[in-house]
């Protein structure tokens, strides 16, 4: 009883200090559009909890505890936790959240002139769970018990009992504190390509600012001596956001990035590397041990394996949060790359990546899903509206699908070779493959800035020594036939392949690449709105045009297809999956599509061709007239 009147005491004193701010409601539980403008509409999990309605209803018969205590002892990042609880009026709406930092701590409320009805908290919980998930018993019994995963996120946890639903949520009761043995400890490593081809970055995410402590990255080739690279700190602040909820209800401290530049690398050699962090008492903490291999050298010829995807999401190994089917098929396309991990050497993630929308918190997630893949591979990324799209913020489409992030922990978070990565696009090389990756958030079209950034990556392409020529971007700015384009009568992003099909035929792109519309379709080669191509299954010689592939199936939740059939559509598959190339040598490219469910191929075709075909003449590729010998 002692313990339930220490717990009422201290929910009170959390919510008491509540009373003090004024929360920004308005957005607190902001819907977002989810893949398009227009089209399949879905919401945030989180974003459906009315967090600053809570009310206080404490009960002395409801009690809620955790255990472990202490996480991560053996140095883990990961770990489960039993949340018990006890409810003297059980109903089938009452729900656990998970908070951290354990307290609520509403210091971060922004401030405004509405009167807000109190007591409430300006903090969303980072998931949550029906109090009856695991126990259809729970409304006769009062009693029940539920899983929780969590990951390391610099902060201590604690749980809480409520009931009235997500709409009009009623504080009932309040767990003890748990935490990790080392919450500041280095985590999530993310390997991306440099700006040379012999470059390879680190980022990763830890609790060490850098008046606290040094961070680098000890590296070198596997089982020879280690060498030691610094690494760069950066971090956001709440009013780097640009909006609500990212603003509000959905902040949380990032923590602190850090990127280290391992320089000089010999190409398709075994590295280990771990991360490190010196404190000012001269101890190091550490990281687990990781491994990647180097990048071959532009144009040589061996086997090289890429994989291609858009709009993952991230999900829950727990459950938790995922009532809405919001993205469904994210936790199968994760586990199909992390099965076949030794079989592919670099990912493209195409856009949409944790679908966040304004809960910070969940970068952080989104960053533990991947980390497997991420940590051993160069995972690049491309910029989605669900990363940048804000009104008035500069982005090309004036949405809120950002939640109010307008960008900045995506290109916080990750890093990409860009010249500057607050506009996100760049190119990268992978042996035999030349990559342009655009940004379709912002403008595009013909004498801005990126057009120009896009003419010149397609030019820079030595076709001789990197003869696939890949280009992908969020939104699809070629074709596609998803239902909200089709009744449009576009079946693209409105002004999108008129600005820039001219320089795929001129620059002889061999596949465009495209998310945005969460389902899989290839299209034949294609220029001008016709096929240039009847093959289906091999192409051999001069392909004449450029095969475009919407690959937005990764995981959120699923597209319709259009009634109208479009004559140039080869293949289409409403579920999850993603794109694997591979290139055998300078002559042969296969491309496969498989499913994530099973890992199996369900589409595919092959390149076959010679430099000669490259060079070959098409429509509208070479100069209209030449100098005859």
């Amino acid at each position: 009883m002692e313990n339930r009147f220490l717990l009422r005491r201290v929910a009170i004193l959390i919510l008491g200090l509540l009373l003090n701010f004024h929360c920004t409601a308005a957005f607190g539980h902001l819907k977002s559009v989810v893949g398009s403008s227009a089209g399949a509409i879905g919401e945030q999990p989180l974003s459906k909890i009315a967090i600053q309605k809570t009310t206080l209803a404490l009960s002395d018969y409801a009690s809620i505890k955790a255990s472990p205590l202490l996480l991560g002892v053996k140095g883990d990042d990961t770990a489960w936790v039993v949340v018990e609880f006890v409810n003297d009026e059980p109903s089938n709406d009452d729900w656990i959240g998970v908070f951290s930092p354990a307290k609520f701590n509403a210091s971060h409320c922004q401030q405004d002139n509405r009167k807000v009805q109190a007591p409430y908290t300006c903090s969303a919980p980072i998931k949550y769970k029906y109090a009856n998930h695991s126990n259809a018993f729970y409304t006769t019994t009062g009693k029940a018990s539920v899983l929780f995963q969590l990951i390391n996120q610099r902060e201590d946890f604690s749980f809480a009992l409520f009931s009235g639903g997500l709409s009009n949520p009623k504080l009932k009761a309040v767990s003890n504190t748990i935490a990790f043995a080392n919450p500041k400890a280095p985590v999530f490593p993310r390997l991306a390509t440099g700006k040379s081809w012999d470059e390879m970055t680190v980022t990763w995410t830890s609790g060490y600012n850098i008046d606290e402590a040094i961070p680098f990255v000890e590296w070198g080739w596997k089982g020879q001596e280690q060498k030691r690279s610094p690494a760069g700190t950066l971090t956001f602040e709440q009013n780097s956001m640009c909006g609500p909820p990212a603003r509000t209800v959905g902040w949380r401290d990032p923590g602190f990035i850090h990127t280290s530049f391992l320089k000089d690398l010999w190409p398709n050699i075994e590295h280990t590397y771990r991360l490190g962090h010196l404190l000012t008492n001269g101890s190091i903490v550490w990281s687990k041990m990781y491994s990647f291999k180097s990048s071959p050298f532009p144009g040589q010829d061996s086997l090289q394996r890429v994989i291609i995807f858009g709009d993952m999401g991230k999900a829950e190994r727990d459950g938790s949060n995922e009532y809405s089917d919001y993205q469904p098929g994210s936790l199968n396309t994760t586990d199909q790359l992390i099965k076949d991990l030794k079989n592919y050497d670099i990912v493209m993630h195409i856009g949409d990546l944790p679908y966040a929308n304004g809960y910070i918190s969940q970068w952080d997630q989104f960053t533990a899903q991947v980390a497997p893949i991420a940590s051993t591979v160069p995972y690049m990324i491309a910029s989605g509206n669900h990363e940048r799209d804000w009104p008035g913020s500069g982005s090309f489409y004036d949405t809120p699908d950002s939640g109010g992030e307008c960008g900045v922990p995506a290109e916080t978070m990750f890093y990409v070779p860009a010249e500057n990565r607050a506009k996100f696009w760049y190119s990268t090389d992978y042996g035999m493959f030349h990559f342009c990756i655009a940004d379709t958030e912002h403008d595009w079209r013909e004498g801005t800035e990126q057009y120009k950034f896009i003419e010149r990556c397609l030019a820079q392409a030595d076709r001789r020594k990197q003869p696939w020529l890949i280009f992908a971007a969020h939104r699809v700015l070629g074709y596609s036939s998803n239902d909200w384009y089709g009744q449009e009568g576009s079946f693209e992003e409105p002004m999108g392949r008129e600005s820039l099909e001219k320089l795929w035929q001129k620059y002889k792109v061999d596949i465009a690449f495209f998310g945005h519309v969460h389902n899989y379709e290839r299209i034949c080669p294609i220029y001008q709105n016709q096929c240039v191509n009847s093959e289906r299954t091999h192409y051999s010689g001069t392909v004449n045009g450029t095969i475009h592939a919407v690959v937005g199936g990764g995981g959120s939740h699923l597209s319709e297809f259009s009634p109208l059939e479009t004559q140039w559509s080869l293949y289409k598959d409403y579920d999850f999956g993603f794109v694997k190339l591979t290139a055998f040598n300078h002559s042969s490219l296969l491309f496969e599509y498989k499913k994530s469910s099973d890992g199996k191929v369900y589409d595919s075709f092959t390149i076959s061709r010679d430099y000669r075909d490259v060079l070959a003449c098409v429509h509208d590729s070479c100069e209209a007239t030449t100098l005859a010998s």
